[in-house]
């Protein structure tokens, strides 16, 4: 599939033109190609383009492809859609890493079953930077309550670090309204231990990745820029 090579190819040096920019190692930002659209085929396409990191909104979907794609090679699964508790059992052992943490009694039920699955799960947890009531996530200030008491209630989880969302912004506004959202993860990040505490930063999708990764994103989530044009194709 030429167009899909295209358009990865494409997304590929704008990551790079974008760490560049802010000074930054373009190797140390992972493009996650978000497969919730996409057709099986396109899917089976972006692995034969080197593409490793796929993300799934809905872990029903994810743990279904994740059983018929081959392994190998192997695929990182990115669980990036919010996450029901009644579905934590089932998607664990498939996710590489699940982003979207967004309170306590997820976080305390995916430990609790990972203790009984004998898994240690990756997790991010979801912070509502903007404060938009159509977003969910830990507030700010949730999260400094969380990382004060400690994780030793959750041994059987490991927090990688932080996910955020920034308010939808037509293209020219983007870097006004999105980047102090990423700025502002980035920043409570920080506050709560550092890059070596809390090296994961998943902020950033196709509208809105490269004032993400001008902040710091380490993991950008894109989907409609890779597929772009290929209903037509």
């Amino acid at each position: 599939m030429p167009l899909l090579e295209d358009n990865l190819s494409a997304a590929r040096r704008r990551i790079a033109a974008a760490a560049t920019a802010a000074g930054r190692d373009p190797g140390d930002v992972t493009l996650v190609a978000v497969t919730k659209y996409a057709r099986d085929e396109w899917v089976r396409g972006l692995l034969d383009l080197g593409v490793r990191d796929l993300g799934e909104n809905r872990p029903q979907q994810l743990t279904e492809r994740a059983d018929l794609l081959p392994a190998d090679p192997p695929v990182r699964w990115h669980q990036i859609g919010q996450v029901q508790r009644n579905k934590v059992r089932k998607l664990l052992p498939a996710a590489f890493l699940t982003h979207s943490v967004d309170s306590e009694k997820l976080l305390a039920a995916i430990d609790r079953i990972a203790g009984e699955e004998g898994l240690t799960p990756q997790v991010l947890l979801q912070a509502n930077v903007s404060g938009e009531d159509s977003k969910s996530g830990f507030t700010p200030n949730e999260l400094r309550a969380l990382f004060a008491a400690g994780f030793d209630r959750f041994p059987h989880v490991r927090v990688r670090g932080l996910m955020t969302m920034a308010p939808a912004a037509e293209s020219d506004e983007v870097d006004a309204v999105a980047r102090p959202v990423f700025a502002g993860l980035r920043e409570l990040r920080d506050e709560l231990g550092g890059s070596e505490r809390l090296p994961v930063l998943s902020m950033g999708m196709s509208g809105d990745f490269e004032p993400a990764i001008a902040e710091g994103a380490t993991h950008v989530r894109l989907g409609s820029l890779l597929y772009a044009g290929l209903d037509a194709d």
